[in-house]
């Protein structure tokens, strides 16, 4: 298999460029707070790298449907992963949430 010199970097930009645009979009669909998790967060770089967000939102959805809103008003052009927190889950997790304790310990705030 053939491979590409500069992969890394041409997918970093695509990630950032992706990320950037949902940062200025969101907030005006109801999106409160961000956080960066996931491999990416931790600069981590291949061709399976996708945007893992955990987002704060208080919304009424039941918890398997809020991505859905957030994918079908953005339409992702890369990989995303949307985990759509209300505020009140978020600040008291009824128990252990592996992805809210990234979010906590590792995550980047990039709004709110």
């Amino acid at each position: 298999m053939p491979m590409m010199f500069g992969f890394g970097g041409q997918r970093k930009q695509m990630l950032e460029a992706e990320l950037q645009r949902f940062v200025e979009e969101m907030p005006q669909l109801g999106m409160e707070t961000m956080y960066l998790v996931g491999p990416f967060a931790r600069g981590e770089v291949d061709p399976g790298t996708v945007l893992d967000l955990v987002l704060i939102q208080e919304t009424d959805l039941p918890s398997h449907r809020r991505a859905d809103f957030w994918t079908s008003h953005l339409r992702p052009r890369i990989g995303v992963n949307f985990f759509v927190y209300t505020r009140d889950e978020f600040e008291n997790p009824p128990a252990p949430d592996p992805l809210l304790h990234d979010a906590f310990n590792n995550g980047e705030r990039v709004h709110g």
